[in-house]
């Protein structure tokens, strides 16, 4: 009697999303050596896939990506660029005089190295039937992938936390109601790991 083969699995890390999880929310940085080690020796992953921006001059995590491609994993990384958010103008009335007044904030900057095309493109790629993702995000915008993916036969895991903050005027979750609505949907093909579950078999010692 023939025996079933075991899925074929890859990782899709976005490095940026998974590092400010862990950092922000669980409180502890990610070792990606180990986290590597830990999807090849243990999950059976074939490929592991970082993407990641890199700040321009950072010589130290450029090197530390190097070796993890190095090491036999697939790193993807693009120059992290800012971008100026627009200044918004307020009206404020003296309190003295009545005179209406406009003060300009200055909102700051955004910063993004924009990888996610291509984590899309490399999953759509590997998709298919007899094939299991671990994808490392929170954020909603892959929500899209997920349903594709899982459409042509991939079994998913949201690897991220359901963990939020919770302070006056802020309420946040990491991950977002669009990941949790497709879990919610495909309940036998899209699941949600905790990574915080794996926090001792992956953080960085400090």
């Amino acid at each position: 009697m023939p025996t079933s083969q075991p899925p074929k699995r890859y990782a899709f890390i976005d490095v940026q999303n998974t590092a400010s999880t862990t950092r922000k929310l669980l409180g502890f940085l990610i070792d990606w050596y180990k986290l590597c080690a830990y999807l090849k020796d243990k999950w059976k992953c074939e490929k592991v896939f970082f993407y990641s921006g890199i700040d321009e001059g950072d010589t130290e995590t450029t090197k530390e990506f190097e070796s993890l491609a190095a090491s036999g994993c697939i790193v993807k990384a693009k120059t992290v660029f800012s971008y100026k958010r627009p200044d918004k103008t307020i009206a404020i009335k003296c309190i003295n005089c009545g005179a209406d007044n406009a003060e300009v904030v200055n909102m700051g900057y955004n910063r993004k190295s924009n990888c996610d095309v291509d984590l899309t493109v490399d999953a759509m790629e590997e998709a298919g039937p007899g094939k299991e993702f671990l994808i490392f995000t929170g954020d909603g915008d892959f929500d899209y992938l997920i349903r594709k993916v899982v459409a042509k036969g991939t079994k998913v895991y949201v690897v991220s936390s359901n963990a939020g903050v919770k302070k006056p005027g802020m309420n946040t979750k990491r991950l977002s109601t669009k990941l949790k609505d497709v879990i919610k949907e495909h309940p036998e093909r899209v699941h949600l790991i905790d990574i915080d579950s794996w926090k001792m078999r992956i953080q960085k010692s400090v």
